[in-house]
């Protein structure tokens, strides 16, 4: 591990919080993400035990998603997945990416209220399902190191924010060997008859010996310092790089069978650590093929399925009795080289990729959510280092989403007219369909002389149309810094994501212009301003829901009964959709006609209404009616929370009602009136579940809770009051209800009205 330096700043800080939590846990490989202030997605901020490669699909965790993470962060608790047969049950995503055996814990990072990021550790597939409370109490106490550590960082005024990159911390090496001992264990390896490799953690060959460089045909030079598939393209198939991450992954040796070109059986014996994979080669006689068997592929690399008769050459055998036709070939040293073959498939890291590209984009609904997701899986993928996601508006095409190009780029890329008479590739990709592929600034200078490659800085680009039912609904474009030969598997990829990415795409359309109108519905419901009644002040806050960006049902009003009376209602229909809202409006129009009776006698004859109309949804509801004079109201309820009462001293607790049932449910359900004083500085909250129920939290916590932060901070003018009470509930959590407060306080004698709106 590097050790940090006394000048050490920002994430740097957590490389020995980090190293220590390894060492302690046992785990073969660890994360730290963070979360910015006011963002709902956690970032990657450093690893250790495995390539940056392997995390692309995570890099960025949003609080919604179905993920370990997300949830461990979400609802402030450990997750712990012990098996690959549980990942699969609870989060197939994830199984879906990474199918290899392990078992994973993930952690908040907490102090206090506040909630910085989470901690994800990895163990061996050979870990058995259950975490040992040693290593539970590990993992607490190094989310509690790195939390005390932010939390000093933030203090002193330099709070440690995640990277553009995250930082790879480096493995501990259990020894150094002098020069002499290295030297002597090189001569040691080339004596043998069989071949090895050493890979490092980013997978490149780091060491070869005589023997290995003789089997596979290539010298030792040539094979420095790339991974394997890359090295020797007979080895592009990804079986390979399927069985180097199950390995890297799981923690446990792998195996597989490859022929070299011209027909030399090789058996690769693959053995992990933290530092790396040790690789035993070894010629195959196959005429014994049950002695060497193969094991079982998993996800995209099982798909080519077994081969039959002679596999071709730089093929993998996946199977252990797969043989070319005829009597096994020998073992002996090869003969001249064969040209090299033709690319292979794509990499497997790229086809796990895009396989939990697809699964994400099943779920995304809206467009902001595809171009998020776009961005963070097909990006790596295809190793393109620019990306640009263009819609058609009206005329032109317009940018929605964009990677790896300057503010400048941006605007001269942004409005190009769909009807000029000097089309641009993109252009043409929107309305013809033309899929275009240039691997170099020249190439696409030739076909369009506009100068593209000076204002963008890249030097290959693929402009992919998106078409989802014969109908372009935009462009993808995927650039490159350095020029790049796109050949015929890459491009048929691209082809069969662009459709991924246009079906996507035309339903957040779709969804987008639904949730809209939905919203707009929902906010004409609502008061657009709170009346003004002399002695009372009033501030209101609504909040939408952030997970599944749903329509809701919470509603709030205050009715001006007199120049010192006047009534306040807040409630929540059941259900997130239109039929929802419309209902809402229905129970405030209700409440508003029968406003200035007893309490109970406006929920009974709104309920009446509501089981007239069966519209197959319940209600619950508040009605507060306030004499400002007397400084007294009188509550009734239907279902709905009890507010909370502050009174003047500090003393805060909800107000005791006996309760009443929802409404549309019985119609000769009766509703009780309590009365309370409400004297001058005595605060009422009134409020919907929204704000304080939360997965893995009990409700009257979390209202003790929330009356603590009422008391505390009293004295707040409403409105700075009604702001915090709203980020205390929700903290960095996603909502998946909405959130309704209705602040009133009677005021002295003599005080001006309301403070806020």
């Amino acid at each position: 591990m590097r050790e940090p330096a006394a000048a050490d700043s920002g994430p740097r800080q957590l490389d020995p919080l980090l190293d220590q939590a390894m060492r302690e846990s046992g785990a073969s490989v660890g994360t730290v993400y963070l979360l910015p202030p006011g963002e709902q997605v956690l970032r990657l901020t450093e690893l250790t035990g495995i390539p940056v490669e392997f995390a692309a699909p995570w890099l960025r965790v949003a609080l919604s998603a179905p993920d370990p993470l997300a949830d461990a962060v979400r609802e402030r608790r450990l997750v712990w997945i012990g098996s690959q047969e549980e990942m699969a049950r609870a989060y197939p995503r994830t199984a879906l990416a990474v199918p290899y055996p392990f078992a994973l814990a993930a952690a908040p990072i907490l102090s206090g209220d506040a909630c910085y990021g989470g901690v994800v550790l990895l163990w061996p597939g050979s870990h058995r399902p259950e975490m040992t409370p040693r290593e539970g109490q590990s993992v607490a106490a190094a989310c509690r190191r790195i939390a005390a550590t932010l939390r000093q960082a933030e203090e002193e005024g330099h709070p440690v924010l995640p990277g553009p990159e995250p930082l790879v911390l480096d493995p501990p090496r259990s020894r150094t060997p002098e020069w002499n001992e290295a030297l002597a264990a090189v001569d040691f390896v080339d004596r043998l008859p069989e071949g090895g490799w050493g890979l490092d953690q980013e997978g490149r060959i780091s060491f070869a010996s005589a023997g290995a460089a003789e089997l596979v045909g290539r010298s030792v030079p040539d094979l420095l310092g790339s991974p394997p598939w890359e090295a020797l393209p007979w080895l592009k198939d990804p079986v390979f790089e399927d069985r180097y991450r199950a390995a890297v992954i799981s923690h446990q040796p792998t195996s597989f069978t490859a022929m070299c070109p011209p027909d030399r059986w090789l058996s690769f014996q693959l053995y992990p650590d933290v530092s790396g994979v040790s690789v035993r080669i070894t010629p195959v006689p196959l005429a014994h093929p049950a002695a060497h068997p193969t094991p079982a592929l998993h996800g995209p690399a099982a798909l080519a399925g077994p081969p039959r008769g002679r596999t071709p050459p730089g093929r993998t055998a996946l199977s252990p009795g797969a043989s070319p036709e005829g009597a096994a070939p020998a073992p002996g040293r090869a003969g001249p080289r064969a040209a090299e073959p033709p690319a292979g498939p794509a990499r497997a890291g790229a086809l796990y990729l895009l396989t939990h590209l697809a699964a994400t984009l099943t779920e995304a609904v809206g467009v902001r959510d595809v171009v998020e997701q776009v961005a963070e899986q097909v990006t790596p993928a295809f190793e393109a280092q620019g990306f640009i996601l263009f819609l058609g508006e009206g005329r032109r095409l317009r940018i929605v989403g964009h990677r790896g190009y300057s503010p400048e780029a941006v605007d001269l890329l942004d409005g190009f007219s769909l009807h000029t008479a000097q089309p641009t590739p993109a252009t043409l990709a929107l309305t013809v369909g033309l899929f275009s592929f240039y691997g170099s600034p020249e190439e696409l200078e030739r076909a369009y002389p506009m100068g593209i490659p000076e204002v963008t800085g890249k030097s290959a680009w693929a402009f992919l149309p998106l078409i989802a039912s014969g109908q372009p609904v935009g462009v993808c474009v995927l650039s490159y810094e350095e020029p790049r030969e796109f050949d015929p598997d890459e491009r048929t990829a691209m082809t069969a994501v662009a459709g991924l990415i246009a079906q996507a795409l035309a339903r957040a359309r779709l969804y987008d212009t639904k949730h809209e109108l939905a919203h707009g519905l929902q906010a004409g419901l609502l008061p657009t301003a709170l009346p003004e009644v002399p002695g009372l002040g009033v501030v209101a806050r609504y909040l939408p829901a952030t997970r599944d960006m749903d329509i809701g049902g919470d509603f709030y009003d205050l009715i001006r009964l007199g120049d010192a009376s006047a009534a306040a209602t807040i409630g929540d229909v059941q259900g997130h959709n239109v039929t929802a809202a419309a209902l809402m409006g229905q129970v405030r129009t209700a409440v508003h006609a029968t406003a200035g009776a007893a309490p109970g006698a406006v929920l009974s004859r709104t309920n009446h209404l509501l089981t007239d109309l069966d519209p197959g949804l319940f209600t619950s509801c508040l009605y507060v009616d306030l004499d400002l004079r007397a400084r007294r109201a009188r509550l009734a309820t239907a279902g709905h929370p009890p507010p909370l009462l502050c009174r003047p001293d500090g003393r805060t607790e909800p107000v005791p009602l006996r309760p009443g049932l929802l409404l549309g449910i019985d119609l000769t359900a009766d509703y009780p009136t309590t009365e309370i004083p409400l004297p001058p500085g005595a605060i009422l909250a009134l409020y919907t579940d929204g704000l304080v129920e939360r997965p893995g939290v009990d409700l009257d916590e979390a209202t003790a809770a929330l009356a603590r932060a009422l008391s505390e901070a009293r004295h707040q003018p409403l409105d700075t009051l009604a702001d915090t009470l709203i980020s205390h509930a929700s903290h960095t959590d996603s909502r998946s209800d909405d959130i309704a407060l209705l602040l009133l306080r009677a005021e002295p004698e003599g005080a001006d009205g309301p403070d806020g709106g």
